[in-house]
């Protein structure tokens, strides 16, 4: 997949947490992007099995769609933290980061950003 399509569909996840619904328009807004970008792309992902559209113009993930689009946000979570943490960068401009990043980093890179987090974290707690 596509980092547009790993795009949307963690956009539907978020305004699905946020909102409890979604539409084209609230991604579309979202994102900044045209109506008819959106459409578009939600056709894409409607063929290729990762989203379902409601005669209403609801939108949701399907299974596959959800798993997809949770570990995109995954990836975008740990990767903020990290930034953050590691950087000392503002949250906003760790979030800007992760989001190009979590597109292109190999597993086992994110695997062991992942390691580093939790054994940080477990040596914060026992060394308070």
């Amino acid at each position: 997949m596509h980092e547009s399509g790993e795009n949307y569909l963690e956009t539907i996840l978020i305004l699905k947490e946020r909102k409890g619904t979604v539409r084209s328009i609230d991604i579309a807004r979202e994102l900044n992007f045209s109506k008819p970008s959106v459409s578009r792309a939600m056709g894409i992902l409607r063929e290729d099995g990762f989203i379902e559209m409601e005669p209403s113009g609801g939108i949701t993930l399907t299974p596959e769609g959800l798993a997809k689009a949770e570990s995109v946000y995954g990836r975008h979570r740990l990767l903020t933290a990290f930034l953050q943490e590691v950087t000392g960068v503002p949250k906003e401009q760790a979030e800007a980061n992760a989001c190009r990043m979590e597109h292109i980093l190999d597993q086992d890179v994110v695997d062991g950003i992942n390691r580093y987090m939790i054994e940080r974290e477990e040596k914060e707690k026992n060394n308070p």
